[in-house]
């Protein structure tokens, strides 16, 4: 299993430099420029900002120093937050957004796996039904669609929670954001589970439990939930990559100082520092949580240990 790991971790590095590249390269074609203000800068002043961070190079040299600077840890300083460095913007607004992101899919987890659960046991029968037509509902609508509509029922008609912000985190503050960003995780999840357990239930060992008189109960969670749990536990990587990254929209739909901010902010904003470094910080939390995905997968199907050993 260390073998495993480590051929992972050197896997990692060529996909690294190549997210470094196509984010370096990607963000110089677009038009502007990072100091490309309402008002013109004077020629003199828009020269020396360009020397100070080599604009004025040509694009590999200025590669080079930023593939110095990032083997250092350092992503250079935002050219729009004045004082601040990319690191820092990270540090600030990563924790919110991993809040967010953890919560909902831990929400996600509890009612997708009991509802795929229940609907395989249930198969064919009118809870199956609804609970596969409410998957398709919420995987059918968008979390820039649902936000609003939300936010309509929950915070306007009923006045129940809050329209936005954050207010240091407060848990009123938090419920809306987290359902938007769970109800398509939910969805995906309880579909996955479904079609697993179905799979599982069908497996000889698990017909002869329930021909021993087994309980139900007892059979769902001691035999068959540990292998339908694989496939769940195989989408775990990039759905909890895709939530902690992905709520840019809700992010700034709710008004929520997290990481999604900074970045389309950096965008708009042809802050070549910020956006490169919030892509590479994604890019490198997305391999580390796929590799802990693969490893949590190794220890419950002990075959994967075996072939790691083999290869």
């Amino acid at each position: 299993m260390l073998d495993y790991f480590i051929r992972r971790l050197l896997g990692a590095i060529p996909t690294i430099f190549i997210i470094i590249f196509i984010s370096f390269f990607l963000i110089r074609l677009a038009p502007g420029g990072p100091f490309d203000f309402d008002r013109s800068l004077a020629p003199e002043i828009q020269a020396n900002l360009n020397a100070k961070y080599h604009l004025d190079e040509p694009v590999y040299v200025q590669f080079g120093y930023y593939l110095k600077d990032i083997v250092r840890g350092d992503f250079g300083p935002s050219f729009q937050y004045k004082n601040y460095t990319v690191t820092e913007l990270i540090v600030q607004g990563f924790p919110v957004s991993m809040q967010l992101g953890l919560s909902a899919i831990i929400l996600a987890l509890l009612l997708g796996c009991s509802a795929g659960i229940f609907a395989a046991y249930k198969q064919n029968s009118r809870f199956d039904y609804l609970v596969m037509a409410i998957s398709m509902t919420g995987i059918s609508i968008p979390n820039f669609v649902m936000a609003p509509l939300l936010i309509l029922l929950f915070a306007i008609a009923l006045s129940i929670f809050p329209a936005g912000g954050w207010n240091d985190g407060a848990f009123q503050n938090q419920v809306l954001p987290i359902i938007t960003l769970a109800l398509p995780q939910i969805a995906y999840i309880a579909r996955i589970t479904r079609g697993s357990m179905i799979e599982v239930l069908r497996t000889s060992y698990i017909r002869t439990a329930f021909s021993k008189g087994l309980p139900t109960v007892y059979i769902l969670t001691r035999h068959a939930l540990k292998p339908t749990l694989l496939p769940v536990i195989s989408y775990l990587g990039p759905a909890i990559a895709g939530l902690i990254t992905g709520s840019v929209v809700v992010e700034q739909i709710y008004g929520i100082p997290g990481l999604g901010r900074y970045f389309v902010q950096g965008a708009l904003n042809r802050d070549y520092t910020l956006v490169m470094g919030v892509a590479v910080f994604y890019g490198m939390l997305i391999i580390v949580l796929n590799l802990l995905v693969d490893i949590l997968y190794g220890w419950l199907d002990p075959q994967i240990r075996i072939r790691s050993k083999q290869a």
